[in-house]
């Protein structure tokens, strides 16, 4: 029987020139690291920069046209009628470890699968890093679960919204990230059915976005992200630890490149949400891993400036390539966990 693993939640980040770090290396607040700039009302929010869900489709699709090393699946469709994408990489060898990154359960959350394309061309490559984690990780990457909040195509109006262009909810305007337990929409439906427990993952990590004016603690530190293992009672202990490693691999990835800054996330323990039912139900050591800014909201504290995109971007990048290389290898298992016991918790300066 496999061992049961991990599932982490991630929201996105960009890159830009010109970062301001400390000795230590890490990026202070400001308008050229990831922290920055905000949205001040004035600004062209370009939404156009993002892939679409056609150009989604068409990246997908040459990719698996050239790549022997994927398999691309279509495991459901929204409630609009558009397709669902899962992204099959390795042997699906029993043995071997399995890992999914979930993109996009909120549609205005668009630098997670921005960086998950991003680590679908690299897995698509022939290095000898890809192979070393082709052979001995399976990996599974379902990009933007919510397609139809992502184009805007909703049964409500987003005239209130910053750019109009995206909103968190699906067609129907429900939260799919508190529908893990009813799985009453199409789209949560399929996940379960044809990712979840088709393929057993042992890992997910689940990438979102917050809002833009989050801190360390009281710091007065704007972070670049935020992290959260399993923290519903009823998930088993094993679970949990298996998290927190999950969750020490990115906290000493993303903390490592200079222009990443993580706090501690508060989040709740409903089992609605993914990060705490897949725990519960399958098993699956989960994370979460919450980026900076949002593409589109009603609140403007939420929506993040265009120069800061890079950085978000690259940091879900090296928080799921850290992942594989920790599975691959195994080196997840001696991981240090015990920054958890003093990982300031988010603060929010917002309005």
């Amino acid at each position: 029987m496999k061992k049961k693993i991990l599932t982490v939640a991630v929201a996105g980040t960009l890159l830009t020139s010109g970062s301001f770090l400390t000795g230590n290396g890490t990026v202070l607040a400001g308008e050229n690291g990831p922290n920055g700039p905000n949205y001040g009302g004035n600004e062209t929010i370009k939404n156009e920069r993002l892939h679409s869900y056609e150009e989604m489709v068409s990246f997908l699709e040459k990719v698996d046209k050239r790549s022997e090393a994927l398999e691309l699946v279509v495991y459901g469709q929204s409630v609009k009628g558009r397709d669902l994408y899962l992204a099959k990489f390795g042997s699906m060898d029993e043995d071997n470890p399995t890992i999914l990154f979930l993109t996009q359960q909120h549609g205005n959350e668009t630098l997670t699968t921005e960086g998950a394309l991003e680590l679908i061309k690299y897995l698509s490559s022939n290095g000898e890093n890809v192979q070393e984690i082709l052979n001995n990780v399976n990996v599974l990457i379902a990009p933007r679960l919510n397609v139809d909040g992502a184009e805007g195509d909703v049964n409500f109006s987003l005239e209130d919204y910053v750019s109009g262009t995206h909103t968190r909810y699906n067609a129907n305007e429900v939260d799919l990230n508190r529908d893990h337990v009813d799985r009453e929409q199409p789209e949560t439906r399929a996940l379960h059915q044809e990712v979840l427990q088709k393929y057993q993952p042992d890992y997910m990590i689940d990438l979102h976005h917050q809002g833009t004016q989050t801190t360390l603690g009281d710091t007065g530190e704007l972070v670049s992200g935020s992290i959260l293992y399993p923290t519903n009672e009823d998930v088993a202990r094993e679970v949990r630890e298996q998290s927190k490693k999950l969750g020490a691999v990115v906290y000493n990835a993303v903390e490592s490149k200079g222009y990443g800054l993580l706090s501690k996330y508060p989040g709740g323990s409903a089992p609605t949400i993914s990060r705490n039912g897949l725990a519960m139900e399958y098993g699956i050591a989960t994370l979460l891993l919450e980026m900076r800014g949002m593409a589109d909201h009603y609140r403007e504290d939420y929506v993040l400036g265009q120069k800061s995109n890079g950085y978000l971007i690259q940091q879900a990048v090296t928080a799921m390539k850290a992942s594989l290389n920790a599975l691959a290898d195994n080196s997840i298992e001696s991981v240090d966990t015990s920054f958890w016991d003093t990982l300031p918790e988010s603060n929010y300066e917002g309005e």
